[in-house]
């Protein structure tokens, strides 16, 4: 006769498979995902990216000379997105799936360059949580004196 208590084989092995798969939520839980600050410096002659951590400590940067040889190609939006492809895949495996941007422009320039707007746009495609967009271009207030003297330049 067979006792209660005995059980089968494949009834271990079931239980086996569910306690596997908890731990395995359990670590996926546990994984943290990490913020990071992307910083976008785009002028009408080149497109600089910088990845940090919320400490300021740099992950990884990536210039428009980096990607591609032809000086006067530097800012152009489709470069941009290969800047952002080069961003992508240095930081998918260190966990980050949020982002801070902040796009900083040539100072006194009245708008962004060509590629900010294909990197962010990237960014987001690929799937990263874009938490907060920033323009940080710095504005003069006076500063020094414009050459021309009084009366203005005079051609």
């Amino acid at each position: 006769m067979k006792s209660e208590k005995e059980t089968h084989p494949e009834e271990d092995v079931k239980e086996l498979d569910e306690t596997k798969k908890t731990d395995e939520k359990l670590a996926k839980k546990t994984k943290k995902e990490i913020e990071a600050v992307v910083n976008i410096y785009t002028s009408f002659n080149n497109t600089i990216v910088h990845v940090t951590d919320l400490a300021g400590q740099t992950i990884t940067k990536v210039t428009g000379g980096m990607v591609t040889k032809h000086g006067r190609l530097k800012a152009n939006p489709t470069i941009a997105m290969f800047i952002a492809k080069r961003i992508i895949e240095n930081i998918k495996d260190m966990n980050i799936k949020s982002l801070y941007i902040r796009i900083r422009a040539k100072t006194g320039s009245p708008s962004l360059g060509p590629g900010a707007h294909a990197i962010i746009k990237s960014l987001s495609k690929e799937g990263f949580k874009i938490l907060n967009i920033l323009d940080i271009t710095r504005i003069p207030r006076g500063g020094p004196k414009k050459k021309g003297g009084r009366r203005g330049r005079r051609p």
